[in-house]
């Protein structure tokens, strides 16, 4: 088989690749839309640039081979785009310097001083530059992103990086005739170069696809696991994190407790202002218990104007103090929706596990009850939950 025939093999796999990419991106969600659709064109980019290399010798290499290598280069900028949208990084004019500085190099290589050589420590310092800064991207997100696509993809790149060095060291060893031509069959690397070339972005994408189905998949897990609302975890996750946190810290005998909150009069704020300015209150509160909250602090909305908070390893007396921290965040930022400023506040019940509590809702029945004795209170406090609190029979269940 001749190189010219693996660059054709090349484009047309590409081609279906980036076509299959094509079909499904009308189905991926908004957000995701762009960083496919540059990936797509990326792909395409690559395709063609093949297709020049196939026919570099029919035609000049003044024009032939500053095309092919800039499309080529130019897929792999389009990558590097893409991979910037995907994480939401924003795209920059910057990112055409590798590019052009490429394209003026070979043409300068091909036409005004011709020399081969020259021409591939051009094209290879570009292509390992645009490399470098995709795998510099991916390895940027691997807190945010742990899914092995992307380390697929990171693996991907490097690999076709190593190729590229290996190339260009082979031919600063072996040397290049003044004659070389990129499709002479009887070297072995002109066979191993388009393999490569034509597999890696065939790879790529179908990682670049796999990373795109991760990213929905998680979204639709985050959908199912928070409240549309305020952003915060909602009531099944709040029963399922408690439930684990509960019997962690009896299996190891330590600290954990919860507060109950409740928006104080919350319902004149809907009477008064209309239901829109009640859910900008309610995610107005949350916001800010979620700004309060410590780190292996679990802020959820129970339903209506009521939240949670799991605390670990506290006693009455932290569980107290966190209850308050909580209650001062909110009382010290007035709500404001347009020319309303309207006093927030909200009273908490807290409550710790205890040695004969055999379940989460022991704690959480607790602390419902010491929110009701903050509400008898007087609003606008922090009580904690006695070891035999129970909710008063007559007023169990009810609103407050």
């Amino acid at each position: 088989m001749e190189p010219a025939t693996v660059y054709l093999l090349g484009a047309l796999m590409m081609m279906a690749n980036g076509g299959v990419l094509g079909l499904m991106h009308r189905d991926f969600p908004p957000s995701l839309r762009p960083s496919a659709v540059s990936w797509r064109i990326g792909t395409l980019l690559h395709a063609c640039g093949c297709t020049m290399f196939m026919v570099q010798d029919s035609l000049p290499h003044s024009f032939i081979l500053p095309l092919a290598n800039g499309l080529v280069m130019g897929g792999f900028t389009c990558y590097w785009g893409a991979l910037r949208q995907f994480y939401g990084v924003p795209r920059t004019l910057v990112q055409l310097a590798p590019v052009t500085v490429g394209v003026l190099g070979v043409y300068w290589f091909a036409d005004v001083s011709p020399n081969p050589l020259g021409r591939l420590v051009v094209v290879s310092l570009v292509w390992v530059a645009l490399l470098g800064v995709c795998i510099y991207t991916l390895l940027q997100q691997s807190r945010r992103d742990r899914a092995w696509s992307r380390q697929v993809m990171a693996g991907t790149f490097v690999a076709l990086l190593v190729s590229i060095l290996f190339r260009l060291g082979w031919f600063l060893t072996m040397g290049m005739p003044d004659d070389y031509s990129g499709l002479d069959g009887s070297l072995w690397i002109n066979m191993a170069s388009p393999v490569v070339l034509s597999i890696m972005p065939v790879i790529g994408t179908t990682a670049f696809l796999l990373m795109c189905s991760e990213r929905i998949r998680r979204q639709w897990e985050r959908a199912a696991s928070t409240d549309y609302l305020t952003g915060l975890a909602n009531r099944r996750t709040l029963a399922d994190a408690g439930a684990r946190r509960f019997e962690r810290a009896r299996g190891q005998n330590r600290g954990f407790g919860l507060g109950v909150i409740d928006i104080d009069h919350f319902k004149s704020i809907n009477d008064r202002f209309g239901h829109d300015v009640g859910d900008a209150a309610l995610k107005h509160v949350a916001a800010k218990l979620e700004m309060a909250c410590r780190e292996q602090e679990l802020p959820a909305r129970q339903g209506g104007e009521e939240f949670v908070v799991l605390f670990d390893d506290v006693s009455g007396d932290t569980a107290l103090a966190a209850g308050e921290r909580l209650r001062k965040a909110v009382a010290d930022a007035p709500f404001t929706s347009g020319a309303l400023m309207l006093p927030i506040t909200i009273s908490i019940g807290v409550a710790v596990r205890l040695p004969e509590d055999t379940e989460f809702d022991c704690v959480l029945r607790r602390a419902d009850a010491a929110l009701y004795a903050a509400k008898q209170g007087g609003r606008n406090r922090v009580e904690c939950a006695a070891p035999n609190m129970r909710m008063p029979a007559q007023t169990a269940g009810a609103a407050v």
